[in-house]
C-alpha cells in the first residue's frame, strides 16, 4: 500500500507541480501543507482547487467569522482533524467563542447571539445532514444573508467538503504537536 499522504519532495516536483506549489506558497496562505500537498500529485486539480480555495477562504461575501463557522461545521461533520486543527484557532480569533467551537466539535447545537451565525450554522448543518435546504430555511437564509452570501456559503461548504475528503482519504495527520480533536478515547 502506498504511503498516505504521499510524500512530496519540492526538489523533485515536475514543472507544473512546481509552478502551482510556488503559486500557493507565494499566495495568501504562504504555506503548502495538508491537502494542498496531496493535490499537487494532480497538478490540474491542484491548480483549480487551490484557486477556488483562495476565493472561499479570503474573498467571499461572508465575514471571516461566518466562513470559519461553516468550515468548522464541515470539519466536524467529516471528523477531519487537520482541517479542525488549522481552522479552530482562526475561528476563535475571528469571534466564535470557545463554547460554540466545543459544541460544534461535539456535534451539539451551539448558542448564537446573532441571526447571521445561527443561519450559517443551520444551513451548514442542513446541507451536511439532509443534503438540501427546505423552503423555509432557504427563505430565511436569503433574507438574513442575501443571495450572494448564500451562494458563497454553499461554495465554502462544498470546497471544505473536498478538503475534508482529501484529508480523510489520504490520512493527512494533524499538524505536529496538535492532538487529533476527533480521536476516540484511549484504551
Amino acid at each position: 500500500m502506498a504511503d498516505r499522504p504521499p510524500e512530496l519532495v519540492p526538489a523533485e516536483l515536475g514543472e507544473d507541480q512546481k509552478r502551482i506549489h510556488d503559486e500557493i506558497l507565494n499566495g495568501p496562505r504562504g504555506v503548502v501543507e495538508g491537502p494542498l500537498r496531496v493535490w499537487l500529485q494532480s497538478p490540474g486539480l491542484a491548480h483549480h482547487a487551490q484557486a477556488l480555495g483562495a476565493f472561499c477562504r479570503y474573498d467571499t461575501a461572508l465575514p471571516q467569522r461566518l466562513s470559519e463557522l461553516a468550515i468548522l461545521v464541515t470539519g466536524a461533520y467529516w471528523k477531519s482533524g487537520f482541517e479542525w486543527a488549522v481552522h479552530c484557532p482562526i475561528a476563535l480569533n475571528a469571534g466564535l467563542t470557545q463554547d460554540q467551537v466545543d459544541a460544534i466539535r461535539l456535534g451539539e447545537r451551539p448558542a448564537f447571539d446573532d441571526d447571521e451565525a445561527q443561519i450559517v450554522y443551520d444551513v451548514s448543518t442542513a446541507m451536511h445532514r439532509h443534503k438540501r435546504l427546505e423552503d423555509a430555511l432557504y427563505r430565511r437564509a436569503v433574507e438574513t444573508l442575501g443571495l450572494v452570501a448564500l451562494v458563497d456559503l454553499i461554495g465554502v461548504l462544498g470546497y471544505y467538503t473536498l478538503i475534508s475528503m482529501t484529508i480523510n482519504a489520504f490520512e493527512v495527520p494533524v499538524p505536529d504537536g496538535e492532538p487529533d480533536p476527533f480521536a476516540g478515547p484511549e484504551e
